[in-house]
């Protein structure tokens, strides 16, 4: 059995698993087609939490495992899935993550990734309840319309590893700096992967925004993105530009407390708290501090976009 994959030492991880996850369920991202999802579906690739094992618990067509599990393929071809970005930007890196995947892993995979308009996505019959099925002969009419075979390859045929705490994890950086909107994971030629995350910068049509319009500057689909940070003992900063309102504390960010703390009161707990600021200069970037430490689920700053000053 495998144990519970653990990230470790956060300052070994690439610079850009601190980006938004631009294809988490919570964003919108959603799977439009997979060629099979027998044991396993296709939708737990983007599952916000961390893979689960649950030891005892089997299903109807097998053992329960969280992630995408396809049967051994039997005749000629590979598996594949095509995912919808919940928001469309630059990939900067991926993490192609096998955990609790040992014996039942993907040997290989590659990722391609295209960028369509939204009148170039044909009407794709509704996925519903998918463990236990293959894609049949209308869905693979639908999804061949896209000609996804045929995307850009941004990463190529790669070996995975097994799901083991020190090999689960296959991170791989993005060259390409374009706008995607949509991607194909393809596994070779079967098998298990339990999360897919695509860390990346979002990427607004600013084209029908005008300059006078009020938005959130910060949001991640509009660009926003986190630099960096002193503390994510419990939950990371680039959860406070996320879409929505938070439903529960680990879709925030919060430190671990100081043991140095005065014991004074700031903010309120639950609550929003606005503040009205006046200026007119155009700024790029800002810095959110917390004093002395604590938890905040989501940051808006609304104002108006304009060009930056040559």
């Amino acid at each position: 059995m495998a144990a519970r994959p653990i990230q470790g030492n956060i300052e070994k991880l690439p610079d850009f698993v601190h980006m938004n996850d631009l294809a988490c369920e919570i964003t919108g991202a959603k799977i439009l087609f997979a060629t099979d999802d027998w044991f396993a579906a296709a939708e737990n690739l983007l599952k916000p939490e961390a893979p689960q094992w649950k030891a005892q618990e089997f299903t109807n067509f097998g053992k329960w495992m969280d992630g995408w599990e396809t049967r051994r393929k039997r005749i000629p071809g590979h598996d594949w899935c095509v995912i919808q970005l919940g928001v469309p930007g630059v990939i900067h890196g991926m993490d192609v993550d096998t955990s609790y995947f040992t014996g039942n892993y993907a040997p290989r995979m590659s990722i391609q990734a295209a960028c369509l308009n939204t009148d170039a996505v044909p009407d794709l019959p509704s996925r519903g309840e998918k463990i236990g099925t293959a894609a049949s002969e209308e869905e693979y009419e639908a999804i061949g319309k896209l000609n996804s075979e045929c995307w850009t390859e941004l990463v190529p045929m790669t070996i995975l590893q097994p799901g083991y705490v020190d090999t689960c994890h296959h991170y791989f950086p993005v060259q390409q700096q374009k706008r995607w909107t949509h991607i194909r994971l393809n596994m070779y030629p079967d098998g298990g992967i339990a999360r897919l995350r695509v860390y990346g910068i979002g990427h607004n049509d600013w084209s029908s925004i005008s300059q006078g319009q009020t938005i959130d500057l910060v949001a991640m689909t509009n660009g926003g993105v986190c630099m960096g940070f002193s503390n994510a003992h419990f939950g990371l900063p680039n959860n406070i530009i996320g879409i929505g309102r938070s439903k529960v504390m680990s879709d925030g960010w919060e430190t671990a407390r100081r043991l140095d703390r005065p014991a004074i009161l700031k903010l309120k707990p639950h609550q929003q708290h606005f503040f009205s600021i006046k200026m007119q200069d155009v700024v790029t970037h800002v810095r959110l501090t917390i004093k002395p430490d604590g938890g905040i689920s989501r940051m808006r700053l609304m104002g108006h976009p304009c060009s930056f000053p040559r």
